[in-house]
C-alpha cells in the first residue's frame, strides 16, 4: 500500500462484537492496544496490563476477524528485562492470541530484542515518539521530540526498526513535519497517532 500510495486505515478492538464490526467496515488493520488497560479495564496509564490479559482481548479479536491484519501490544514489563524473555514472551503471544503481528514500544534500546523477535518468525511493528509505556519516564502525554536532539534519535531509532525488518512503525505525538521526514526516509509503512497527515496511514484508538 505504501509503494502504491494508498493510505492504511487501523483502528484499535478489543472484543469479538466491535472487531468483526471493523473487519466487515473494511478497515484495514485493527491493533489489540495496550490502551484496554484504559478504555477496557479503567487503569490511568497502560503499565498495569498483564500478558495474559492482553491474549484474552486478542482471542477476542482474532475469533472475529477474517480479512484485517491483526496487531497485538506487548504489554509493559514482558520485553524490557532481557532479549531472551522478550522472544519468548513474544512467542507465547503469537500462539495463544492468533495475532498476525506484535506492536513493541522503543528504538535503539531494544534493537537486539526485536531482531530475536523477529528472527524467530514474529512481524513487528515498531513504536516511536510518545511511547505510553514510558509516561512515567517522559512526565506526562506531551508532544515529542520538539527538540533537535529528540527529532535527531527518533530519525535514527526509525532507520534502526527499518533496517531491523520491522514491517511498519507507529509515530505517536510527534510533529508533523518530523513524521512526514521518516515517512519519506524509512521503507516500511508508518502509521501516525497525533502525528500529522504525512504518514502512511492512521490508527485511533476506538
Amino acid at each position: 500500500m505504501k509503494q502504491q500510495g494508498e493510505k492504511i486505515a487501523m483502528l484499535t478492538a478489543y472484543d469479538f462484537t466491535t472487531a468483526g464490526l471493523l473487519d466487515a467496515a473494511g478497515v484495514d488493520s485493527i491493533l489489540i492496544g495496550d490502551s484496554a488497560s484504559n478504555v477496557m479495564i479503567g487503569n490511568a496509564t497502560t503499565l498495569p496490563i498483564t500478558i495474559e490479559q492482553m491474549i484474552y482481548h486478542a482471542r477476542c479479536v482474532t475469533n472475529a476477524v477474517k480479512r484485517a491484519m491483526v496487531i497485538c501490544d506487548m504489554p509493559f514489563g514482558s520485553y524490557q528485562i532481557s532479549r531472551e524473555e522478550g522472544i519468548r514472551n513474544a512467542c507465547r503471544m503469537m500462539k495463544e492470541s492468533g495475532v498476525d503481528g506484535l506492536k513493541i514500544e522503543g528504538g535503539i534500546e531494544i534493537i537486539d530484542t526485536i531482531k530475536g523477535i523477529i528472527d524467530a518468525g514474529i512481524p513487528v511493528c515498531g513504536h516511536l515518539g510518545l511511547t505510553p509505556q514510558s509516561v512515567h519516564q517522559f512526565g506526562g502525554y506531551g508532544l515529542r521530540a520538539k527538540e533537535e536532539a529528540e527529532a535527531a534519535k527518533l530519525l535514527s531509532d526509525a532507520k534502526a526498526l527499518d533496517e531491523a525488518g520491522c514491517f511498519a512503525i507507529t509515530l505517536e505525538k510527534v510533529p508533523a513535519a518530523l513524521a512526514e521526514k521518516v515517512t519519506k526516509q524509512v521503507s516500511c509503512p508508518t502509521i501516525g497517532i497525533g502525528a500529522g497527515n504525512g504518514t502512511d496511514g492512521q490508527v485511533l484508538v476506538y
